[in-house]
């Protein structure tokens, strides 16, 4: 994809996000926009009897040529055969985003019985796509206003990074607010990663690859800055400080499902309030997904598989894509946990799965979907 490319696709997501954004605010009686970057956007549609399903939507870089990733943490069946239709629309091209979301909000009213907000047709590609138009410029006589490419792809970076770029600012000043953001404890957690990996490279034994280690510590950044990780959905810790391997604690599910009243119980009986996740990363990272496996409490349903590895087509090579986020991998993890019913088995609570086990698994699970392809199977198959 050329800069120009790239740009422009930048700037037809950002005007997607503002016709989000204006279109469903945050009061909205039906349907709301709670979060819109150009890396997640986070909608709640509010039914007839005023109950709240949140669904997240995960932007890749590559967007809009790979389409909008969607989940949602609730139980609700009707709420993920809507999702499933989305991910087998095959839509593609610009506009993917309100394409999608105003499929979605269709959907999702005629599936609780209630009328279509008339600012769905806000939402319709025409209408934003003149409105982009004009914000790169354009005009029927072939001449642009816009800003030149250099400047205007600066931007962009600055926007995949989560950045709001103002004027005046300079690369120094948005270092500065990443740090602040980040915040010293953190810092300091990066900082002592770099020391670690720069003595190991001084020693003749440097771990991983140049390339994978330079976007683990971009995906840990990011991780570090993000809202999900502030309010305490899950935290990262590092395995003895190696960037290959981290440790995953999971705190918050839907509060409707069995998983998260499961976890209330389990803080009362063993003063733990989290499934504890392993996630290990090879060399050839981003290319290749980490191996990923749930180690302690043990559990059932929530598609695991014996040892703790789980069932998605996501953590194999041919459902894998080099542009998905660590956070989203997190996110959609706990969101696939809570559709499959997941329960904690209390009796072998104090337990823990292991390594060799899981791994024989996941190979065993692989051979079988490269045979008879991926599926989703019954949720009491786990």
């Amino acid at each position: 994809m050329t800069s120009s490319s790239t740009s422009s696709n930048f700037a037809l997501l950002r005007q997607e996000l503002k016709t989000l954004k204006s279109s469903f605010p945050k009061d909205h009686s039906r349907f709301r926009v709670e979060l819109a970057t150009i890396d997640e956007v986070e909608l709640v549609f509010i039914g007839r009897k005023k109950e709240h399903k949140v669904i997240h939507c995960i932007l890749s870089e590559s967007y809009p040529s790979t389409p909008p990733m969607w989940f949602s943490e609730t139980e609700d069946s009707g709420v993920s055969s809507v999702l499933d239709s989305l991910a087998k629309s095959g839509t593609a091209g610009n506009n993917v985003l309100l394409i999608q979301v105003k499929q979605l909000l269709y959907e999702l009213c005629s599936l609780h019985r209630v009328e279509v907000p008339p600012e769905a047709e806000l939402l319709n590609v025409t209408s934003a796509a003149d409105v982009y138009d004009e914000a790169i410029g354009s005009s029927e006589d072939g001449t642009s206003d816009a800003e030149p490419d250099a400047n205007r792809h600066s931007c962009d970076e600055a926007d995949h990074m989560g950045l709001v770029m103002v004027d005046d600012e300079t690369e120094k000043e948005i270092k500065e607010r990443e740090d602040r953001e980040i915040g010293d404890g953190n810092l300091a957690v990066l900082d002592r990663i770099k020391h670690k990996q720069r003595k190991d490279f001084q020693d003749g034994a440097p771990c991983g690859t140049v390339q994978a280690s330079d976007r683990l510590m971009k995906e840990l950044r990011e991780i570090y800055r993000s809202t999900h990780y502030k309010n305490k959905h899950y935290d990262v810790e590092l395995a003895n400080d190696c960037l290959y391997e981290w440790n995953i604690r999971l705190y918050k599910f839907d509060s409707d499902s069995h998983l998260a009243k499961d976890l209330i119980q389990l803080k009362s009986k063993e003063s733990q309030d989290y499934l504890l996740l392993s996630m290990s990363f090879k060399d050839s990272f981003p290319f290749v997904p980490p191996f990923v496996r749930i180690v302690h409490p043990m559990i059932n349903g929530g598609y695991v598989l014996g040892g703790g590895a789980i069932c998605m087509e996501l953590l194999t090579t041919q459902g894998w894509s080099s542009a998905y986020s660590l956070e989203s991998l997190v996110l959609q993890i706990c969101a696939t946990l809570v559709k499959g019913k997941a329960r904690i088995q209390f009796g072998a609570s104090q337990g823990k799965y292991t390594l060799p086990r899981a791994q024989q698994a996941f190979r065993s699970l692989v051979q079988i979907h490269e045979k008879r392809g991926w599926y989703t199977p019954p949720k009491e198959d786990g």
